[in-house]
Parts: structure tokens; C-alpha cells; sequence
């Protein structure tokens, strides 16, 4: 028998929100993966641990049995896991694009004056994962844009206006600034829908009176940029996130009468380890908005 850890951690999703629907969502997989993974489980067990009714999910006398032992093997997992962590000292820093700003710099010299002997580890996530690998453990710290995931702890680091990525030889490349209705009718690069809030704060859709156009989805801001230089799309960033992605074949121009973006350090709710407040406080003390980043003309 081959059971894995991922395939109790889903079967203790559904046990414990009694719907498959709001498990997947809780895990960020959809639900026929999840359903297949159950029954996978099951298969493994030779038992059944669900009745599935139209509308109705519950636990079968199988699947209450194995309730606590699978809860058990869970917490004796995530404490062998945390054992190795504390091993190897290491802190792994979640981000979906890249971060810029001064920060790596910063918070690695911070930690390794407040905390010798410890190291970051920095981890990329797809935009896909609103949580940035928090929910899923692969991550200890996150910077991440609000808004976030229930479940989670932030502190803001710093508000940075949010400007427009055009292709080059876009019509709005000649202006020196642009409006939201200027550019409201173009087709805009979005972020996967797992990104939920997320996608619809980088798509404006508080300041629209009707759905944008998509010009396409993108997991990361490298596949994001390909779509605008490609000349398909538009796309809304952070000002310092313009500044870090100059290319010849895209433009980056200040959106004025949109509200800033608020850049935020985010952890597991509870998760009091030093290692992660050291973290947190040196994102705080040194980020700074660069405002006026989307100006510069890229070609």
C-alpha cells in the first residue's frame, strides 16, 4: 500500500467541510482531481470513506474510523517536517513575480545578523495560488499583493500606485501618463481564476460598469508580459513591478486615477516561530514605494 500524506490531507478536507466542492476550493485543485484522488484513496483502503449523496457528503463508519488516524498521521507528518526544518534552518520565501525593491538584500542581512546560521530559500509560485504556497506548506513567508486568503496573517509594507503594461507601438505609448477609461475597452492579460480576489483587483473590475475583455490568462508575469509585447493585450502591474520588467517591445505608463496597490508580508495565522517574525519585521522597516517607476519609456 502506497498511500500518500497529500491523498490524507484531501480526505481530511472533505471530511471536514462534508463537501467536495468546498474542499477543492480549500486546496486550490479542482474537483474531479479531488474526487479521483478519494476514490484512489479508497481503492488503496478497500473501503469506502464517503456517501455521496445528490447533494450531501458523510463520513461512512469507515471513513469516521479512520477520521482520528488520519488527523494523527497528519500532525506526526507536519512535525517531522518541522524537525527537518529546524535542521537545516531554513526559511523559504514565497513570491509571484519578482520581488525588486531592496528586499532580498535586506531581510537575508537581517537574518543573518538577528539569526546566524540560519539561510532563506526564495521560491517562485504561479499566480494561480492566491495563497503563494502558504496554504499548501511549501512556503514559510510570503510577499504577496492584497487582498489574501482567509486563514492568513499580512502586514502592509508599502502602497505602490499601479501603471499599465502596453505593446510598444501601442497608441497610448506617446502619453506621458493615462486614465483607467483610456484603456478600460482594451483586452487585458488576467490571472488564472483560482487567483479569485486577486485577479479581480489587477483587472479593475471595481472601477468598470461591464466585464473586461480577456485577452488571455497567465501563471506568471514572464507569460503575462509575453502576451502584451505580443501585442494581444494590456496589462495592469505594481509601479515597482514595471520598473523591474523593462523590455524593448513593451511600454509602462501610470494609470492616475486608480488606487495603489498594497504590498504585503503575509504568514500562516499562528505560525509564531523568531525565524518568521525576523522576516516579517525586516520586510516592514525596509520597503519604500516607487512611484513614479512606471514612467520610464522602454525602446
Amino acid at each position: 500500500m502506497n498511500v500518500r500524506v497529500q491523498d490524507v490531507h484531501y480526505f481530511l478536507a472533505v471530511a471536514e467541510e462534508l463537501s467536495f466542492t468546498r474542499a477543492a476550493e480549500r486546496l486550490f485543485v479542482s474537483q474531479p482531481a479531488l474526487s479521483k484522488q478519494i476514490r484512489q484513496l479508497e481503492a488503496q483502503l478497500r473501503a469506502e470513506l464517503f456517501t455521496r449523496g445528490h447533494r450531501t457528503v458523510g463520513l461512512t463508519a469507515a471513513g469516521a474510523a479512520f477520521l482520528p488516524r488520519a488527523r494523527a498521521m497528519v500532525s506526526e507528518w507536519e512535525a517531522a517536517a518541522e524537525d527537518v526544518r529546524l535542521a537545516g534552518r531554513t526559511l523559504t520565501v514565497g513570491f509571484h513575480s519578482r520581488i525588486g525593491r531592496g528586499l532580498v538584500p535586506t531581510i537575508t542581512a537581517t537574518m543573518q545578523q538577528r539569526l546566524p546560521g540560519w539561510r532563506l530559500r526564495f521560491r517562485q509560485v504561479p499566480w494561480g495560488d492566491p495563497a503563494v504556497g502558504l496554504t499548501a506548506g511549501t512556503v514559510d513567508v510570503a510577499l504577496a499583493w492584497l487582498p489574501i486568503p482567509a486563514g492568513l496573517s499580512a502586514r502592509r509594507i508599502t502602497a505602490e500606485d499601479r501603471g499599465v503594461a502596453l505593446p510598444a507601438g501601442h497608441p497610448l505609448a506617446a502619453r506621458s501618463t493615462v486614465r483607467f477609461a483610456d484603456i478600460a475597452d482594451e483586452p487585458f492579460v488576467a490571472l488564472p481564476a483560482s487567483a479569485g480576489p486577486m485577479r479581480d483587483f489587477w483587472l479593475a473590475l471595481d472601477h468598470r460598469a461591464s466585464p473586461p475583455s480577456i485577452a488571455g490568462e497567465a501563471t506568471t508575469a514572464d507569460e503575462a508580459y509575453e502576451i502584451v509585447a505580443a501585442g494581444e493585450g494590456v496589462l495592469l502591474q505594481p509601479a515597482g513591478s514595471c520598473a523591474i520588467h523593462q523590455r524593448e517591445d513593451v511600454v509602462h505608463r501610470p494609470v492616475v486615477d486608480l488606487p495603489p496597490a498594497q504590498l504585503a508580508v503575509v504568514w500562516r495565522s499562528g505560525d509564531g516561530r523568531p525565524a518568521v517574525r525576523v522576516v516579517t519585521d525586516a520586510c516592514f522597516h525596509c520597503a519604500s514605494p516607487p512611484r513614479a517607476a512606471c514612467g520610464i519609456m522602454a525602446g
